[in-house]
């Protein structure tokens, strides 16, 4: 797989390049747009799937030792006191005594609006979690919220997960879902927005063995992006200094991308100790020890806890893989994306519009959409409707042509050296299964 080397400086061709081609949209966009809130298209939803079924081959079907989890978004208002979102998930909120607009405080770096340049008022603490109400009656006893981490979810489900798979630490429980932020300052295209993907695991180890299993946590996490093609250059870890670590945390490191706009948090490993297990102790009332039948001891695990944000990844490999290349008097935009995660797998384009290539065009397609997502395009010429696969990251393109009415061959043409070969149509499944594997 040939990797990108173009250096885009600003997120502007990308967000256009995802409109234009149906990755991602503004959210309400007929009615003006809604604050960050975005929506992914055919191609954006594809591309994000992938990200997520990469992620939940790597953490859970490729090992031993991870299961997976679904919780639920809204829990008993309970969690939330006892693992200190109630009272610790805040920003500074600051407003402009100007223009009236809003900022986090801790982001302004001369104490200066940033919008208009005016004088901000003092700081005052605004919890990011989004507040409902359960039942018909909106009052205080109806009082929930929406997730802001599918973490939660994992702890107080530790113990049920635990003795019904008879799992014994070292273990981990996976879980992708919805979460929910509030934002004061979102942006940045899908980097920042107040409703997020996450893809979270929480892995329970024996006591005094976590610092450990964090530097191997870290390793396995920032080698996953670099296998799915994003280059090591634009990848780095950045461990918390202790004032910036959060309230649960013994030790955190971000693997940071290179965006156009700095570099960024990608992904978070936190050593959460057993604080989060011991909290919901004190306040359920429950014990959530493991009972060690080794040593005889009820023991409370340590958590390290790998989490990451599918949308920002998709992001990233959006970003990484985005490239342009001179293409004769025009310039070939390229994303070189790894084809695992590329949208669709193979375009399958006849040569020309004539019923016997076309009908065998489609007999193709319906042989390889069985295993994989596939495109097909007739319209403009071969040329045209291999640049437009290009653009979107298609790995291969499939033309039958004249002389695949007589030996059942078809050409096809890598996207990153353009090079092509003529393969048998019966071969064409495994063909592409060898190298997306291999890639």
């Amino acid at each position: 797989m040939r990797h990108s080397t173009y250096e885009l400086s600003d997120t502007s061709k990308i967000v256009s390049l995802a409109k234009r081609r149906g990755f991602v949209f503004a959210s309400s966009e007929i009615y003006g747009g809604f604050a960050n809130a975005w929506d992914y298209g055919p191609l954006g939803l594809l591309l994000k799937d992938n990200v997520k079924a990469a992620w939940m081959r790597a953490m859970i079907q490729d090992r031993d030792d991870i299961v997976p989890l679904d919780s639920s978004i809204i829990l008993n208002p309970r969690v939330w006191e006892a693992s200190g979102h109630v009272g610790n998930f805040n920003d500074p909120l600051v407003e402009c005594k100007n223009c009236k607009k809003r900022s986090r405080g801790d982001e302004l770096a001369d104490g200066k609006c940033p919008y208009c340049g005016g004088e901000v008022s003092e700081e005052k603490q605004f919890n990011l979690m989004f507040k409902t109400f359960v039942g018909p009656v909106e009052e205080d006893a109806a009082v929930a919220y929406l997730r802001p981490e599918t973490a939660q979810g994992i702890f107080i489900n530790f113990k049920l997960v635990q003795t019904a798979l008879r799992l014994k630490p070292p273990f981990g429980i996976a879980q992708i879902g919805k979460s929910f932020r509030n934002e004061i300052t979102p942006g940045n295209f899908i980097y920042r927005t107040r409703e997020f993907e996450q893809m979270e695991m929480e892995f329970f180890v024996m006591p005094g063995t976590s610092d450990q299993w964090l530097e191997y946590w870290v390793a396995e996490r920032k080698s996953w992006y670099e296998r799915f093609g994003i280059r090591p250059d634009n990848l780095r870890l950045r461990e918390h200094r202790k004032e910036e670590l959060a309230h649960y945390s013994t030790g955190t490191f971000d693997v940071e991308f290179k965006y156009p706009f700095g570099w960024g948090e990608l992904e978070g490993i936190a050593n959460r100790g057993d604080y989060d297990l011991g909290q919901h102790e004190q306040f359920s009332g429950e014990d959530l020890r493991y009972f060690d039948e080794e040593s005889k001891q009820h023991i409370r695990p340590e958590v390290i806890e790998p989490a990451a944000g599918a949308s920002r990844a998709t992001m990233a490999f959006l970003l990484d893989a985005y490239d342009e290349e001179p293409d004769g008097d025009e310039t070939r935009v390229v994303l070189r994306l790894h084809p695992a995660l590329a949208p669709y797998k193979a375009a399958i384009l006849p040569l020309q519009r004539k019923p016997d290539l076309i009908n065998l065009a489609k007999n193709i397609r319906g042989t390889i959409r069985k295993r994989y997502m596939t495109a097909y395009d007739e319209t403009a010429s071969i040329g045209r409707r291999y640049r437009r696969q290009d653009e979107i990251g298609t790995p291969y393109c499939i033309t039958p042509d004249f002389q695949s009415l007589e030996d059942g061959t078809v050409t096809v043409r890598d996207r990153d050296s353009m090079t092509q070969e003529r393969i048998a149509i019966a071969d064409l499944v495994g063909w592409i299964e060898e190298r997306i594997e291999n890639a």
